[in-house]
């Protein structure tokens, strides 16, 4: 699986993903979440839900990442989804497709009181939570 938090998928990730894929002769799923910011006194809001605009972003994001890989003939799907917990969400699509691995690109790792509350920190989140091997791809500022 590739996975998104909701950033861009950096080309080296799909790189990554790829050569998995190939080495294994698997599909890859791939996977990105449309943030959903949160409840208003514990009920949902729909002020808080990803907007259209969002939501196509990521729509856009999985594409590409699919038509990339589709490219280097690697049988790919997509999915975009809205959640408020993505680590706890991606691991259980993970699951549910039977992945083997999940590739996500990252940030570089910081100290845990801050990264904590990051929601870029998401992929160490997913490596933590997760049984399955999770290959974060660091995608170095320029």
């Amino acid at each position: 699986m590739l996975a998104s938090e909701g950033r861009p998928i950096a080309p080296s990730a799909v790189d990554f993903a790829a050569q998995l894929a190939a080495r294994g002769q698997a599909a890859v799923h791939v996977l990105s979440i449309a943030r959903v910011w949160g409840t208003a006194f514990g009920l949902p809001n729909p002020g808080l839900l990803p907007t259209k605009r969002e939501w196509d972003e990521q729509r856009r994001l999985v594409a590409d990442a699919v038509g990339t890989l589709r490219k280097r003939g690697i049988d790919a799907t997509g999915q975009v989804l809205g959640t408020r917990g993505a680590a706890k969400r991606i691991v259980a699509e993970a699951y549910r497709h039977h992945c083997d691995a999940i590739v996500m690109t990252a940030d570089l790792p910081r100290h845990w009181l801050i990264g904590n509350l990051l929601w870029s920190h998401e992929p160490y989140r997913v490596r933590r939570r997760s049984s399955i091997p999770v290959y974060l791809v660091v995608d170095a500022p320029n």
